[in-house]
């Protein structure tokens, strides 16, 4: 087999494409990696590309996964965490992913809001279901249960996620909240989310000994407007944790 030995090999016009073998052949690589910043198929068609440091700057569609992030926000001591970009048409389905949710006050609530102008106002009507499961930490007390008090009925009030939430630093909720077709401007907004968390209040009377909480909310806003903003924040206070953003294609 014949071998060329050579540092650099390169076109003879800018212009002109270098061709290794034929059609139907195969090339092999030894070793080492190939380094290029855009990988393209026989067509000219982008698979990604990438700015050289690691990070892919696109995708295309056919590699995605079926959930693609589209925002981050982290936070420490913030009194909301807004999604006020990104949501529209683009994805049918928007998926919020919250993770170490802690309170700086114990037993507050954490509590979500849509928006049909961008985050200028919220608060818009809404109707929804609250059942909660839990059991106590001392174990003498378990349920399954519908808590009406946490429901909505047509009220603007804030939509209860997570109730009862401990503040201390081994404390904390995660869950996801996932709202179909936003963008949509023929019928209500529907969302529904279940979450997990430690929870200081989950009985009927406060609990003495806190318990592990798991709740099942569902619902609509009563609007045919497009949602366009999401915001997250406790019923009282600031608060600690990570919530992502991904469309679903």
């Amino acid at each position: 087999m014949s071998r060329v030995y050579t540092d650099t090999i390169e076109p003879r016009k800018s212009t002109q494409d270098i061709t290794l073998g034929t059609s139907g052949e195969t090339i092999s690589v030894g070793a080492n990696s190939i380094n290029v910043n855009t990988v393209a198929d026989k067509g000219g068609n982008t698979l990604w590309t990438s700015d050289g440091s690691g990070n892919l700057s696109s995708v295309n569609s056919g590699l995605k996964g079926a959930l693609v992030l589209l925002d981050t926000n982290t936070f420490t001591g913030a009194s909301s965490s807004a999604f006020t970009t990104l949501i529209d048409s683009t994805y049918g389905v928007y998926k919020f992913m919250y993770n170490a949710i802690n309170p700086a006050t114990d037993g507050v609530n954490f509590v979500l809001e849509g928006s049909i102008d961008g985050g200028s106002t919220w608060g818009i009507l809404k109707t929804s279901t609250y059942y909660l499961t839990y059991n106590y930490l001392t174990g003498d007390t378990t349920d399954l249960t519908y808590r009406t008090e946490w429901d909505r009925s047509n009220e603007t009030t804030s939509l209860i996620l997570m109730h009862g939430l401990g503040n201390g630093a081994d404390e904390c909720g995660v869950g996801e909240v996932t709202v179909y077709t936003p963008s949509n401007t023929t019928y209500n907004k529907i969302f529904n989310s279940v979450t997990q968390n430690y929870d200081t209040y989950s009985g009927a009377t406060p609990d003495t000994g806190s318990s592990s909480g798991q709740t099942f909310v569902g619902g609509y806003w009563s609007t045919t407007s497009a949602i366009n903003g999401i915001r997250f924040s406790m019923s009282s206070g600031n608060m600690d944790g990570e919530i992502k953003m991904y469309g679903l294609l």
